[in-house]
C-alpha cells in the first residue's frame, strides 16, 4: 500500500511539474552555438534576457521570449569592446554608430592621449574653431559630463574612456614644451582623480604627438601613480614605433612596474620596412615583463596600414606648438625650407594615401597618393606636404602603407592581444561621405572573425571571441561585461560565421560589414537582421574608480 501511495504521488509530481508554466523572457534566443567568451569551447544552447541583464543560459526547453530568435547555425556571443575608438566626435552627430554595431561592438573605448575632459574655455574655443564637416556645441566641462552628454543624447553603443595626458597638460600648460610646475603636476593629479571617479578607466599618452609627447617619463609616473590608485590602467600610443621601438616599448614598461598598475600598449605594431624585424624584439620585451607578473597587454588592428596626420612626417620642431605654430613656421621661407629638408619619410611617397581635408577645395585630392599630388603639382614630395597643410590649414588625415602582412598574422596569435578599429563609428551616409577613411572603420572587427579567423585559421572563433570580449573587460576591471554570464549585461550579438564579412576597402571604405545578424546592447535590440533598429540604449560604462560603487 505505502508503495502504491509512494508511486502516485512521483507520478503527480510529474503531472505537475509539466502543467507549470514555462519560463518567460523578454528576449529568447534559441539553439545557438554559443561562444561565451571565455576562450573555452563553444556549445550549443539557449540564452534568456530579462531587461537589460542575461536570466539564463542552458538548454531552456519550453521558454517563451517576447522577441524569439532561432539561432541555429549562427554564433552566439558577448558583444565586442573596441578598445581604441576615435568615436567621440562621430557620436555626436550620429548616435547610432552603425560602422561598429554593425560589426557587433557594442563598447566603445576613447580617449587615446586626448580626451573630451576636461576643458577650458580656452580650449573649448579651440575645439569649435577647429571642426570639421561635424558641427556640435561644447556644452560640457569634465570627461564624465561628456560621456553623460553622449548616454542622454543618445547612443547605441555603450562608451567609456580614458582621461589624455596631452588633454590635462594642455588644460594647464598648453602646448609648451617644459616640466610642469609642482603646482601645474598637483592641478593634473586633482584632475586625474576627479576624471577617475566620474567612471574613466584610467589615463592615456599618445606620445609622438603634441602636448602629450611634452611629457617625460618621470611626470607620466607620477600621474599613472594617481591611476593606480583607484585601480585603473594606462594605456599609450608609444613613444616610436619605428627605429626606437624596444626603447618605446622599455618606457611603458617601466611606467607600469613604477606606479604598479596594468598597462597596454595602443595599435601594437613595427612601423616601416626597415623595422619590421624589431617586432619579435618588442614581442620578447613585452613576454619578460608579463613573465615577472606585470599585467602588459596590447591591441591591434586588421591592417597592415595606418592612419594619421600627413604632418608626422615633419620634424618634431616644426610640430612643437600645435598646429598654429606650425603654420606660422610655414609663413616663413626660410624654416618653410629647413621643414622640407629635415622631413622624415618613413613611407614612400607613393605609400601615403590622403583620405581627408578640411577645406572643401582641398578634397579633390581625396584617393590621390602624395607622389601624384606632387607630379601633378611639379613639386618635391616634401614640398607638397607642407604647401597641402598650409593650404587645407589642418594636419591633413592620410593613410600610411607600412607595416607586415606576417607581423599581423603574428600580433593576432598573442594570447594578450586585444582588438580596435582606432577609428570612428560612422554611417555610410550623410556628412561621413564627404571625407574617406581607412576602411579599419568600417570593418576591423568583422576582418578579423572572417580573414583571419575562418578563411587563415590564424586563431580560432573561441579564441578570437575571447580577444574581442572577456580580455578587454577583464583588462579594464569593468563590471558584468565581456562574457556570456547569468547576472551579466545583455550585451550580446548574434552572426553567421560562415558569411561574416568586411567590405570596406581602401577605394571604397563607406561599406558596412555583413554577417552580422542581431545586436542587443542592455538588453535591447539594436540591430535586426542585419539592419539597425534606431534604438539607442548604450550607457556610460564606469570604471573601477567610480564613486558610485561606494555608494
Amino acid at each position: 500500500m505505502k508503495t502504491t501511495i509512494q508511486a502516485s504521488l512521483v507520478l503527480l509530481i510529474i503531472l505537475f511539474a509539466g502543467c507549470s508554466a514555462p519560463q518567460e523572457f523578454d528576449v529568447l534566443i534559441k539553439n545557438g552555438l554559443l561562444v561565451d567568451g571565455s576562450g573555452e569551447a563553444s556549445y550549443l544552447g539557449d540564452l534568456g534576457i530579462r531587461g537589460d541583464t542575461i536570466a539564463a543560459i542552458g538548454d531552456l526547453g519550453r521558454a517563451k521570449g517576447t522577441i524569439e530568435i532561432d539561432a541555429e547555425g549562427l554564433t552566439v556571443a558577448p558583444g565586442f569592446i573596441n578598445m581604441l575608438s576615435w568615436a567621440n566626435v562621430s557620436l555626436i552627430e550620429d548616435g547610432r554608430s552603425q560602422s561598429d554595431i554593425r560589426q557587433g561592438v557594442t563598447l566603445e573605448v576613447m580617449g587615446e592621449g586626448r580626451s573630451m575632459g576636461p576643458l577650458n574655455d580656452r580650449m573649448k574655443e579651440s575645439m569649435k574653431e577647429n571642426q570639421g564637416s561635424i558641427k556640435y556645441d561644447v556644452s560640457w566641462t569634465t570627461l564624465g559630463e561628456y560621456l553623460e552628454f553622449l548616454e542622454e543624447k543618445g547612443v547605441s553603443t555603450n562608451v567609456t574612456s580614458f582621461i589624455g595626458n596631452g588633454t590635462l597638460r594642455q588644460y594647464l600648460m598648453g602646448f609648451e614644451n617644459r616640466p610642469p610646475t609642482e603646482v601645474e603636476m598637483d592641478s593634473m593629479k586633482l584632475l586625474v582623480r576627479q576624471a577617475m571617479e566620474e567612471g574613466a578607466v584610467g589615463m592615456s599618452t599618445s606620445l609622438i604627438y603634441v602636448p602629450s609627447g611634452h611629457a617625460s617619463t618621470e611626470e607620466i609616473i607620477e600621474l599613472a601613480k594617481v591611476v593606480s590608485e583607484y585601480d585603473g590602467m594606462y594605456v599609450s600610443h608609444i613613444r616610436d614605433e619605428e627605429g626606437k621601438l624596444l626603447e618605446a616599448v622599455s618606457e611603458l614598461i617601466t611606467i607600469a612596474e613604477e606606479a604598479d598598475l596594468p598597462s597596454e600598449i595602443y595599435h601594437f605594431k613595427a612601423s616601416g620596412n626597415a623595422n619590421w624585424q624589431l617586432l619579435d624584439s618588442a614581442i620578447a620585451l613585452v613576454e619578460d615583463a608579463r613573465d615577472r607578473g606585470l599585467p602588459i597587454t596590447t591591441d591591434m588592428y586588421m591592417y597592415n596600414a595606418s592612419s594619421t596626420g600627413l604632418n608626422v612626417l615633419m620634424p618634431a620642431w616644426a610640430k612643437e606648438g600645435g598646429h598654429g605654430a606650425t603654420m606660422k613656421l610655414l609663413e616663413q621661407p626660410a624654416k618653410k625650407a629647413q621643414i622640407i629638408e629635415e622631413m622624415d619619410f618613413h613611407v614612400p611617397p607613393e605609400n601615403i594615401l590622403l583620405v581627408g581635408f578640411r577645406q572643401e577645395e582641398m578634397r579633390r585630392y581625396i584617393g590621390k597618393n602624395l607622389k601624384e599630388v606632387a607630379d601633378e603639382r611639379g613639386i618635391s614630395p616634401g614640398q607638397a606636404v607642407t604647401d597641402l597643410i598650409y593650404e587645407d590649414n589642418s594636419r591633413i588625415q592620410v593613410v600610411y602603407f607600412s607595416m607586415s602582412k606576417e607581423n599581423i598574422r603574428k600580433k593576432i596569435a598573442l594570447p594578450y592581444m586585444a582588438i580596435c578599429s582606432d577609428a570612428g563609428s560612422m554611417s555610410a551616409e550623410g556628412v561621413f561621405l564627404e571625407q574617406s577613411t581607412h576602411p579599419r572603420a568600417y570593418g576591423s572587427f568583422a576582418r578579423l572573425l572572417a580573414h583571419f579567423v575562418r578563411d587563415e585559421k590564424v586563431i580560432s572563433m573561441e579564441n578570437a571571441i575571447y580577444k574581442l570580449t572577456t580580455l578587454p573587460a577583464t583588462n579594464l576591471k569593468l563590471k558584468k561585461r565581456g562574457a556570456l554570464k547569468e547576472g551579466y549585461f545583455a550585451d550580446v550579438v548574434v552572426f553567421d560565421a560562415n558569411s561574416i564579412q568586411d567590405n570596406a576597402t581602401f577605394q571604397e571604405p563607406h561599406q558596412y560589414a555583413t554577417g552580422m545578424q542581431h545586436v542587443f546592447v542592455n538588453g535591447e535590440q539594436v540591430l535586426k537582421d542585419g539592419d539597425h533598429t534606431g534604438v539607442t540604449p548604450g550607457r556610460f560604462v564606469r570604471g573601477p574608480g567610480w564613486t558610485g560603487w561606494k555608494e
